[in-house]
């Protein structure tokens, strides 16, 4: 019984760049493409419409016509060419009409795994490059914490750190949103995935959701012909860290809620739904619920973003954290001088009386502005920026007043 191989049928195998044979139910080969002859040096003439066994003394396709079951990464060795062999049977309904050899030569099997090989290397060497630049730096070790308020935080921090629930980070600028962040995560099971962070601020909204979600080759105009990998997928295994959530475009929110909710994530431009392991923590220093009255931040987001709300105070009401904070920033002035610095009493009660509106930031860069200043490595309160000295002055002479009218 022959095999009819029809003109399409037999143009697609001639260019096939792996051998192909094929036997009818009599173990007579019926069909050869030019690569099995390449591979394996038989000519077409000195194997068609023969019987294989007596051809290829042996060879294994033959035992599939009797039992039916496939044969795969077989290795073959004639005439010093070593080959590997995938062999099926060809079925008509339920009947075995011949079966099917597909050869591929052991050198290109060699290349293709040292190719393998090469890009599992570069995929990790690039993966470690993308978790070193998204390390998080800061521990709770880092966390100043003398004033009660910032302890009872602290504690709250740490403990949420190690339950894998997203969180919501509020407080004015500068009160350590991201330090507390980065602790988070650093003292989670996530700890060694990466920590990626963006500023929903500083980026506009077609980019900020290019950045955050990916997008396919050629889904709008300017974009990579490779395409582009999101955020939320950089940072699987690890913590997305989304600083100014309350700056997200509205029509924006609606794809980070889906991404919360379904925990996927779908390209611009593509139709796969990309399963993403991350772990959330938002922050932000204004009022999201009243922003949820004036319709500009939508309300079941707030929700999904706040399963667990963690709100730092301003410096001014854990004045305790103060002068730890200023001896935590003269010790690496110390370090880089080799000698110490010291701190007159006057500057220290010009920088405890201060409200800090500026928060850490402010501090840390008025301790800066002082070490510049300051005559013989001690900083006394002249060397304090001049808001500093001015709002030390007027409270004091109101305060001058206030007894004078209390005589």
């Amino acid at each position: 019984m022959m095999i009819h191989i029809d003109k399409i049928t037999k143009l697609i195998l001639d260019s096939i760049y792996d051998g192909v044979l094929i036997i009818n139910k009599d173990a007579v080969v019926q069909y050869v493409n030019p690569s099995y002859t390449r591979i394996t040096g038989v000519t077409y003439e000195d194997i068609v419409e023969k019987k294989l066994q007596d051809v290829r003394p042996g060879a294994r396709l033959p035992g599939v016509l009797v039992t039916g079951e496939n044969v795969l990464r077989a290795m073959r060795m004639e005439d010093g060419i070593e080959y590997i062999v995938n062999m099926s049977a060809i079925k008509e309904e339920s009947n075995i009409i011949g079966a099917i050899s597909i050869v591929r030569a052991m050198g290109d099997v060699y290349e293709l795994s040292q190719e393998i090989t090469q890009y599992k290397k570069e995929i990790n060497h690039l993966k470690n490059r993308i978790q070193s630049f998204n390390r998080a730096k800061y521990t709770f070790e880092n966390i100043i914490a003398e004033d009660d308020i910032s302890k009872a935080i602290k504690r709250l921090a740490e403990k949420i750190s190690v339950k894998d629930t997203t969180v919501l980070i509020t407080g004015e600028s500068g009160t350590g949103k991201e330090l507390y962040a980065q602790a988070i995560h650093n003292h989670s099971s996530r700890r060694n995935g990466p920590f990626v962070a963006i500023n929903c601020a500083a980026i506009n909204a077609n980019l900020l959701e290019s950045e955050l979600f990916g997008y396919m080759e050629g889904s709008f105009t300017g974009a990579s012909k490779e395409g582009k990998i999101g955020l939320f997928e950089a940072a699987c295994e690890g913590t997305i860290f989304l600083d100014e959530i309350s700056e997200m475009d509205y029509a924006l929110q609606s794809k980070l809620m889906r991404i919360l909710q379904e925990k996927t994530n779908r390209r611009i431009g593509g139709i796969k739904e990309i399963p993403i392991d991350v772990r959330v923590i938002a922050a932000t220093n204004k009022n999201l619920e009243k922003m949820i009255e004036k319709g500009i931040f939508r309300e079941d987001l707030y929700y999904r973003l706040s399963v667990f709300p963690l709100e730092l105070p301003p410096l001014r009401e854990r004045r305790g954290d103060i002068l730890p904070i200023v001896r935590l920033k003269l010790q690496s002035k110390e370090n880089d001088l080799m000698r110490r610095i010291d701190l007159t009493n006057e500057a220290k009660h010009f920088l405890y009386s201060y409200d800090w509106p500026g928060n850490i930031r402010e501090l840390m860069n008025a301790v800066e502005f002082a070490c510049n200043v300051m005559s013989d490595y001690t900083i006394d309160y002249s060397h304090l920026p001049m808001r500093i000295q001015s709002n030390y002055i007027k409270a004091n002479q109101m305060e001058g007043v206030m007894e004078k009218l209390d005589e």
